[in-house]
Parts: C-alpha cells; structure tokens; sequence
C-alpha cells in the first residue's frame, strides 16, 4: 500500500513524533492484507503537523497459547522503549493509545527502501535500490560479507544456504532481539530507509518469561559481541534497575516476570559477551522465514 500524501510539514524529532502518534487525530485509510493480526494503515494529525502510521487495536489481535491475550500492542510499545535505552533507534516511534477501534499499538510508518534485483549472495550490484540483507546461496560457505544461517529446502530435493549480510545494522538488531526474547524476526520485519538507517517491525511476541528467539539473524551466533553491544548491555542493565523510569514504563506494558527475565537475559549476555546461540528447546527459525 503506497504511502499518504500528507506527510509532516517539517522534520519532527523523535518526542515530537510520539507526541503526535500519542495525541494526534488518527485517521484509517485502509487495511493491510496477509498479517495474522488487523493492521490499520493511517494517517496521524495535529497542530497542523501529520504523518503516516500503523494502528493495530488490540481488539483485532488473534490468541496465541503462550501469550495472554490482549497483550501484543503493549510489547510492541515496550520493544520500542528498549530500542530507544539502547540508543540505536531500531524501531519506529511506537505508542499505546486509543484509536477508531479502541486501544492500539500506532507506530509511524517507515517507507522502506526498494532491494537491488540480486538473486543470490554475488556481490554484484545488480540495481539501483539497497543491496539485499538475505539471500539463498548454493554454495557450502557464505562467500565474503554473508553469514550463514541455516541449509533451506527450496524444492525438488535441492537445498540452498540462508545467509544475511555481515551489516553493522543488522548486528545491532540481533543484539535488540536476544534482550527482547523475539519469537518472530523475518526477512519481512527489516526495513531499510534512506539515510542508511535500518528499521525493525512487528515486535508483538517479545518479552515472554521463556525462551523463544526465533530470527534469521544468527550469523553471529557465539561470537563475542562487538564492544559497542558490550557497553550497551552494561547501559542497560542499569536501566533496568527497580524503580528506574524505564522500569515504571515497562511495568504499564509487560508484567514483572517479564521484567525479571528481561534484566534475566541482559544480565546473561554481560556474563558471556557473546551472542546467544539456538537453544534446541524451541524452534529457531520462524516460519514462513519472510
């Protein structure tokens, strides 16, 4: 679905945008096809300012068995707030407010970035868009600045090697999923914007008190992390001190079993500085993959 016309008269820093998400007039267009949950594209405004956004009520939400219901748009909030405690700015604005169908996730909308036409891992530049982040391979070993994920069936008895991009922005977020516990990062939930940034959508099955990352970011699975996620983490742990003001938001969004696996996972990567590897207790790569 293309973008609104309308977009903000000027560039709104990042308050600004929450403010507007928060207590602007919403507005729904229409409705995003193909997700489990009802997802609303809008358009946001106030005060003469206005911006394209997602509202996914919670009344649309589907049940899952191993998140309470009613849940999902208070996890996206608080994926939010954990991307802002990192400093990294991996997730769009995101809010908890009410909307046309009640109370909601409203996020703002990030056009994202076309891909090149690559078909594989070559190295070539084969468009004008943004290289691409995942790719099939045939080869046994990714080549030069991919990391394997896994072998993939892709039909008639043929596998081919999942790889993502060795990418700094990619690392990042592999990083923001083991703190949040992400049960579904797909290729799909990773948007490129200009300016080189990199965005990460649809975070509604985080924080649950078990295990369950599921992403196909696990080419750093094991390593050391980088120095930057080291001082990170140490930020965080911090942060999550009892009574800190980003322990109070996360209290109105998760529970405080949560909260404790939270600082739980954060403390474990500090002890390791490593990236966390596959569990075997849980499916690591979701399904579908995009």
């Amino acid at each position: 679905m293309p973008a609104p016309e309308r977009i903000p008269s000027r560039s709104l820093t990042g308050a600004e945008l929450v403010g507007l998400l928060t207590e602007g007039e919403l507005t729904v267009l229409g409705q995003i096809r193909g997700a489990s949950n009802a997802v609303l594209y809008c358009t946001v405004a106030r005060d003469g300012e206005e911006a394209p956004c997602v509202y996914k009520p919670v009344a649309g939400e589907q049940p899952l068995w191993d998140f309470p219901d009613g849940t999902l748009a208070g996890r996206e909030v608080a994926a939010y707030e954990i991307s802002e405690a990192t400093g990294w700015g991996l997730v769009p604005p995101t809010v908890l407010r009410d909307g046309p169908y009640g109370e909601g996730m409203c996020q703002l909308w990030i056009d994202a970035l076309p891909h090149d036409d690559a078909d594989d891992a070559d190295g070539e530049d084969d468009g004008a868009g943004e290289p691409p982040l995942l790719a099939l391979v045939e080869d046994e070993e990714p080549g030069e600045g991919w990391k394997a994920v896994a072998r993939a069936e892709v039909g008639e008895g043929r596998t081919a090697l999942l790889v993502h991009a060795d990418d700094a922005r990619l690392r990042r977020l592999a990083v923001l999923d083991a703190v949040i516990n992400n049960g579904d990062r797909k290729g799909g939930h990773l948007l490129p914007a200009p300016g080189g940034r990199l965005y990460g959508i649809d975070h509604g099955v985080t924080f649950n008190a078990d295990d369950k990352l599921r992403t196909l970011l696990w080419g750093w699975a094991g390593e050391p992390l980088t120095a930057e996620a080291v001082e990170v983490v140490e930020r965080l742990g911090a942060q999550l001190a009892p009574g800190t003001p980003l322990v109070t938001r996360l209290g109105e969004l998760i529970t405080e079993a949560e909260i404790e696996a939270l600082r739980g996972r954060v403390a474990g990567l500090r002890a390791t500085g490593r990236h966390p590897e596959p569990s075997g207790e849980w499916p690591s790569i979701p399904w579908p993959p995009v």
